[in-house]
């Protein structure tokens, strides 16, 4: 009897899930996102968010890059680039950009995180991170994760 294998998004990187993110992608080396590549999106999805936070930072998590309305064709995420007309939310720094893991001492843990929406979201240029919760609240359709290192 044949059966159906669930298949589920992925989301990989030069580094593997709980390894170190090379220093080219942190504060300490170019601070440039490295490249992403999102594998099996749902077929029902409409747009892709991306979000890089640090839960381990000392006065809570800190937002290193959220990117929304990413194309669900994106399979690729070229190092230092941004996808094709996605927008970018403001980070933790203030800025409108890629942050880098800069952890301030030890080793701290880094959630490269993708989902998969059935919806456009409507956001501008510098969103917040509490406007990205809003507008995503019921239309997750799929959620992965990669999880960088990087030390002091």
């Amino acid at each position: 009897m044949p059966f159906n294998k669930t298949v589920y998004m992925k989301i990989v990187s030069v580094f593997q899930n709980n390894e170190k993110i090379p220093e080219k992608y942190t504060c300490r080396g170019k601070d440039i996102n490295p490249p992403l590549k999102i594998e099996n999106i749902p077929q029902k999805t409409q747009s892709l968010v991306l979000m890089i936070d640090d839960p381990d930072a000392p006065n809570g998590t800190w937002i290193h890059w959220m990117v929304a309305n990413i194309d669900p064709n994106t399979a690729i995420i070229a190092e230092n680039s941004v996808p094709q007309d996605a927008v970018q939310g403001k980070n933790s720094w203030g800025k409108i950009a890629y942050g880098g893991p800069c952890p301030p001492s030890g080793t701290h843990r880094y959630f490269f995180k993708i989902y998969a929406l059935d919806q456009k979201l409507d956001l501008k240029e510098g969103f917040t991170f509490e406007e990205l919760s809003q507008k995503m609240k019921g239309h997750v359709l799929e959620y992965q994760e990669l999880i960088g290192l990087a030390s002091t």
